[in-house]
């Protein structure tokens, strides 16, 4: 296969190159739909069957770091799209030492640190499952944190996650068995989500090593295109992760 630029030699025009491309990632996108799908489905079903375990469980989470990084997302899909922009109009600006540097270079290193947050918030959350034994297994204990209460926790939430645990036995005596089906969705389906922003960063990195080497252009951007679609994707499965995993029954 031969290349004249970036032009590829089984195309006949950048267009159609970045036509077929933009066409190739709507098809893989719409097998990650089919893919995360099947969570969601799962999700849906035993939600369904164990709806008290499940509310339960989404209440352990921490609102403010979920919320927070959706926030993060919903960021990182802006600085993505002006990104996308930057590229297709070849928008060009000074910073200080850093003489003249093309803004496309800018926004992806910003959607790039915006990405690595999510990601650090999700190691902190990952910690604190693991010190209250909320991680599927043979330590799991869903009463934990209200019976190990360390010196930072709230006396007020404490007592309060004690009464919502009495009630819901109540309800349910094999809740600690059930729980675990709503934490082994929330890991596997927040654990596959962060595997894609990796996926994700690893793009971001290869885009800002071409865009400071002056290869994208108002001709040709496909590659941030491209990859801005995988990312509003990504950041799209998100919007629907955090209220299916963090606010199930906090209205109560």
């Amino acid at each position: 296969m031969h290349r004249t630029g970036e032009l590829y030699g089984h195309f006949e025009t950048l267009e159609q190159q970045k036509e077929t491309a933009t066409l190739g990632m709507w098809v893989f996108l719409v097998t990650e739909v089919l893919f995360f799908g099947g969570l969601f489905m799962t999700y849906t079903i035993n939600r369904h069957a164990f709806s008290t375990a499940f509310g339960v469980g989404s209440n352990t989470l921490d609102l403010t770091l979920g919320g927070g990084n959706t926030v993060v997302l919903i960021l990182s899909s802006l600085t993505m799209a002006m990104a996308v922009w930057s590229a297709q109009v070849g928008k060009v600006g000074w910073f200080g030492i850093f003489g003249k540097v093309r803004w496309v270079s800018i926004f992806l290193i910003a959607t790039l640190v915006l990405g690595t947050v999510f990601l650090g918030v999700k190691v902190v959350e990952y910690k604190q499952k693991f010190d209250h034994h909320l991680v599927p297994g043979r330590g799991f204990d869903i009463r934990y944190r209200s019976e190990h209460p360390t010196a930072s926790d709230n006396p007020k939430e404490i007592a309060a996650e004690k009464e919502e645990l009495e009630k819901a036995f109540a309800k349910d005596p094999d809740i600690n068995a059930h729980a675990q089906l709503y934490f082994s969705l929330y890991f596997g389906m927040t654990g596959l989500h962060a595997l894609h922003m990796i996926v994700g960063a690893g793009l971001l990195l290869w885009l800002i090593k071409g865009s400071f080497a002056g290869r994208f252009t108002p001709q040709y951007n496909t590659p941030v295109e491209v990859v801005g679609l995988y990312w509003h994707f990504v950041d799209i499965v998100w919007i629907y992760l955090f209220p299916l995993l963090y606010l199930i029954d906090r209205h109560q």
